[in-house]
């Protein structure tokens, strides 16, 4: 499986990362609002763990099945390759790029988090069928996130590898995404701004928006 050059909005969620709905209820109205890539990234305080994960990972991957949408799975590549999971996302301090291609063969999607060009040429090398950059923006939905690096990071890297999906994330909305679409990325990652909208379906159409806004200009 390759990631897909079209316009990517691609939802990370995971079970503690809402507020006012059940998650399995916002994974769906974003599934129907129209995101194309869904993440679990349970981490943080109140994750789950062991069983209880594994069930609702289970219950995450036959929802985005229902609508023909990879679901990945950050970090855990364990659990990706115990369920069968569209692909696995790792960050730098995670498991090596290059061990995870290893270890969940070349079918599967990998995703990695890199912060400059040095980073997107190992990701390449370690077989990376995109990036993630970020944050772009200010973002709180992280704890360790770094200092935001606007667009410019994506720009180089588009740059240099004119080919790689580049998915910039952090503190995106339908207001400033355009920014990050017209700098060059194949998609946008985004967790509050979903997460937190009262109307999560409208939401992701407005991402949409976004980006034929961003297109045109």
């Amino acid at each position: 499986m390759r990631f897909s050059n079209k316009p990517a909005i691609y939802f990370v969620m995971g079970s503690q990362n809402l507020k006012a709905k059940a998650p399995l209820t916002a994974l769906e109205e974003a599934l129907e609002g129209g995101i194309t890539h869904f993440q679990l990234r349970e981490k943080g305080t109140g994750a789950l763990t062991g069983h209880a994960l594994r069930n609702f990972a289970l219950r995450c991957q036959q929802l985005c099945q229902s609508y023909s949408v990879p679901f990945i799975i950050n970090d855990d590549v364990e659990l990706a390759c115990s369920i069968d999971a569209a692909g696995v996302h790792v960050g730098q301090d995670d498991e090596t790029a290059f061990q995870v291609r290893q270890l969940i063969g070349e079918e599967k999607l990998l995703g990695v988090s890199v912060h400059s060009v040095e980073e997107a040429r190992l990701a390449i090398q370690a077989g990376a069928d995109y990036v993630g950059m970020g944050p772009v923006f200010g973002t709180t939905s992280k704890a360790d996130a770094k200092k935001p690096a606007g667009v410019a990071g994506i720009i180089e890297v588009k740059q240099e590898y004119p080919h790689l999906p580049i998915v910039g994330i952090g503190g995106i909305t339908p207001e400033n995404a355009d920014q990050v679409w017209r700098a060059g990325a194949s998609g946008i990652a985004v967790i509050s701004a979903i997460t937190n909208a009262k109307d999560i379906a409208e939401q992701v159409k407005a991402f949409q928006l976004s980006c034929r806004e961003g297109i045109e200009r």
